[in-house]
């Protein structure tokens, strides 16, 4: 029997009105790479931060190297030998290469730093990447050299298991490939890596154990060698999708809503794509594939090059005002910090966008505000006391009624909403999927950014699939539309589509 590094025992975690972890048990070999796998929502995140301190479990047992683990912080995990590299590194770009892998782990003397180096980390990073020199700023590095950084300062402090979230995700393939071949070398001093990756080609490549999770529950966990191929894996991440039924939306393809040509930005490239009037586009992709990067690009709050037509005039989209008088909206997708105001009333935030349907001579009108908000309330059902309910004391669903209340008082001709129902539960999606349908018959086109496939295809009429900040495929929601097909396409499968 092989050797269990970490046993994963009936671990549960739940959020306010979330079970993001349901009762998950899985083993990790000592010395293998195990690659965590699953959609978006699966419950990848929340396990790793469990196992690195950034959150409490509710319940169950982790062993590790066979006794009981419940690290209380990130610097608890790291002393015990459980090291994390994150998709956003953990590095101080100003400091020296030695300094920041000595950073926490510096010799002292009466509280004051001693000049001498620690020589056991420098012999480490010599050991997996020589090229370095520990004099180097980290901002003279390129991001794959920056991760060695950090690999070498989990190594320094005696890390058993190196946990790499999303690693390759800004690195070329030379990079990629210098990067299996330290943990292979890795794995052969005996060092434990779990892997997560939404690149289906780099789990087969690596693993010698896959776990996947789906809707924060463990489906199965195999030897590589029993995986046959990216569709047996991709069959087991799926499993079977449950979605509304969908219905088509009457739309007009003599006509453009807004066409979209070559957008380019630091995260997306060339990106093209036509909305036709009466539509509901969906865009699709998993973490990184560039959703909101386009939803933020359309609404004028980041920068891009390339050209947007509005009804077939060219517009000028550099910030959301502009975006706004142009008749685009945007349901952001975090909406306590971008969406709504949390300590200002229904009726305070309802108008933000339009104030001169509450206002006269530039003077506010309050019985009017009220008025405006008790419209929204009756019409898309916001559950609340009043109109003067500070919005920080509604549920999730309700805050995001508000944030459409916004949006629709600005009378919007096309309406971006970026993850229109994360963090709500079932009965307010639906609520909100009715108020998103019923605003296309009204006359708006809409764009929906999703990372959940059921949503999408219970909405939208044709369907844009995202990988890595480029446009694979468009694809009308038909009969002929296969899940496993899209699945395969937005984990860098490639497809057959234009």
């Amino acid at each position: 029997m092989p050797e269990h590094i970490l046993e994963i025992k009936n671990i549960s975690k739940h959020f306010t009105g979330v079970k993001a972890l349901d009762d998950v048990s899985f083993n990790i070999v000592k010395g293998s790479c195990h690659c965590l796998v699953g959609e978006n929502g699966a419950g990848k995140s929340t396990l790793i931060k469990i196992l690195t301190g950034a959150h409490p479990k509710t319940s169950g047992t982790i062993l590790y190297n066979g006794k009981e683990f419940s690290p209380t912080s990130t610097k608890d995990a790291m002393k015990s030998g459980i090291g994390c590299l994150f998709q956003e590194l953990n590095v101080v770009e100003k400091l020296r290469v030695e300094e920041n892998i000595c950073l926490g782990l510096e010799e002292t003397k009466f509280g004051i730093i001693k000049k001498s180096s620690n020589q056991k980390v420098f012999d480490v990073l010599r050991r997996i990447d020589a090229s370095i020199e520990p004099k180097q700023y980290i901002e003279e590095l390129s991001v794959a050299k920056r991760q060695v950084v950090e690999m070498a300062k989990a190594l320094a402090m005696d890390s058993d298991v190196i946990i790499m979230d999303e690693p390759t995700a800004a690195l070329t393939e030379e990079e990629v490939n210098r990067l299996f071949e330290i943990i292979a070398d890795l794995k052969k001093q005996g060092i434990t890596i779990i892997y997560i990756s939404h690149r289906l080609e780099e789990i087969m490549e690596l693993a010698d154990y896959i776990t996947v999770l789906r809707d924060g529950k463990h489906i199965e966990t195999k030897p590589r060698s029993e995986v046959a191929d990216r569709s047996d894996l991709i069959q087991l991440m799926i499993g079977k999708v449950i979605m509304e039924d969908y219905v088509p939306n009457a739309v007009d393809k003599s006509k453009k809503a807004i066409e979209v040509n070559g957008i380019t930005t630091d995260k997306l490239k060339n990106i093209n794509f036509d909305l036709y009037k009466g539509e509901i586009l969906g865009f699709y992709g998993l973490i990184g594939a560039g959703k909101t990067e386009i939803a933020r690009a359309l609404y004028g709050a980041d920068p891009y090059i390339g050209e947007v037509l509005v009804d077939g005039e060219k517009a000028d989209l550099k910030t959301p005002g502009k975006a706004l008088a142009k008749g685009i909206a945007l349901v952001p997708e975090e909406r306590r910090t971008q969406g709504i105001a949390t300590a200002l009333s229904i009726a305070s935030n309802t108008p933000m966008m339009n104030y001169h349907t509450v206002s006269k001579n530039g003077m506010l009108n309050k019985a009017k505000q009220a008025e405006v908000a008790r419209k929204y309330i009756d019409s898309i059902g916001i559950a609340c006391r009043n109109e003067n309910q500070s919005v920080a004391y509604l549920s999730g669903g309700n805050q995001q009624k508000v944030v459409l209340a916004k949006c629709l008082n600005a009378d919007p001709k096309v309406l971006l909403l970026d993850e229109p129902t994360r963090g709500v539960d079932v009965g307010a999606k639906q609520e909100i999927y009715h108020i998103i349908r019923q605003m296309v018959k009204d006359g708006c086109s809409a764009i929906v950014f999703s990372s959940e496939l059921p949503e999408i295809l219970g909405l939208c009429d044709r369907i844009v699939l995202l990988f890595d900040g480029e446009v694979k495929a468009i694809m009308n929601n038909d009969e002929t539309l296969k899940t496993q097909e899209i699945m395969h396409i937005v984990t860098g499968g490639g497809t057959d589509h234009e």
